[in-house]
């Protein structure tokens, strides 16, 4: 019996402060869902593969007023329902692809994803400077009874997030309670992303997070920055002010997450950052 041919894929390898993700064009492609988590399963592997924390696709828009749609597994295959590197990284990718409206130099691009719909502006489409995201209002924020009894708050930003604060992060056993705490029932059936953020000034925090689907530490998260910002200034550590700027420090980089509060009401919310082109290649698809 004959192998049966290999299918050449174009592909771009594209980083947000080091959060690394493989791209592909869907909209000629049109890999289902099912061909994206084992694309992602056999090409994320950093060893046996291209490398990367998770696989993008730019879908054609399933919805009135969105330019794309943006699909996200995890490296494991698993659905990530929102990845907020990924999805500036996708932006800096469409816009490029020559989608959303242009006006003074800025790039408007609003597009759809498993955790809602988003706006991102991109500077330019052959631009090299920051992307913003405009991020929807987190939601169940509050303390979560886990089984190890840490001191830890929960939140959605896009998908879920536990927050652990720490003296110092670079002493965090993030290897150890983050698996544990990703697996813990308080966090059943999705599981969690697990923030460790140590509070550095009042508007500045240090960050560490394991992730789900990676299931291992990563150099920057999207979603874990916002949560990280947000849970800091909730339970009060970020001193006062309704309008904040906060840099977080990640060990890819530095994430800045905007955002107005009154409360514990959010409005306004923003993640900026870089999303820069690695290499563009190719890839033999058998399925």
């Amino acid at each position: 019996m004959l192998d049966r041919p290999a299918l050449v894929v174009p592909f771009t390898k594209m980083n947000g402060a080091g959060n690394d993700f493989l791209v592909l064009d869907n909209r000629f492609l049109r890999f289902t869902v099912g061909e994206l988590e084992t694309l992602a399963r056999t090409f994320c592997p950093r060893r046996t593969g291209i490398g990367a924390d998770g696989l993008l696709a730019l879908d054609e828009p399933d919805a009135d007023g969105a330019a794309f749609r943006m699909r996200y597994r995890n490296a494991d295959g698993s659905l990530g329902t929102m990845c907020g590197n990924g999805a500036r990284c996708l932006a800096r990718f469409a816009a490029r692809a020559g989608l959303g409206t242009e006006a003074d130099g800025v790039v408007d691009l609003v597009f759809d994803t498993d955790g809602g719909r988003y706006r991102a502006r991109v500077e330019g489409r052959a631009g090299s400077g920051p992307v913003e995201l405009d991020v929807p209002p987190p939601r169940d924020f509050g303390p979560a009874d886990t089984r190890g009894g840490e001191a830890v708050l929960r939140i959605w930003t896009g998908t879920e997030h536990a927050v652990v604060f720490a003296a110092d992060v670079d002493a965090a056993d993030v290897a150890g309670v983050g698996p544990r705490l990703r697996h813990d029932p308080a966090f059943a059936p999705t599981g969690t992303n697990v923030d460790f953020v140590e509070v550095v000034g009042p508007d500045r925090v240090r960050v560490r997070t394991f992730e789900k689907g990676v299931e291992a530490e990563t150099l920057a998260c999207g979603t874990g920055a916002v949560a990280s910002a947000l849970v800091a200034h909730l339970d009060g550590r970020l001193g006062e002010g309704s309008e904040r700027s906060v840099a977080v420090e990640m060990p890819g980089g530095t994430l800045t997450v905007g955002f107005r509060a009154e409360g514990e009401a959010v409005a306004g919310l923003t993640l900026a950052g870089p999303a820069e082109t690695v290499y563009e290649g190719t890839l033999e698809w058998r399925g």
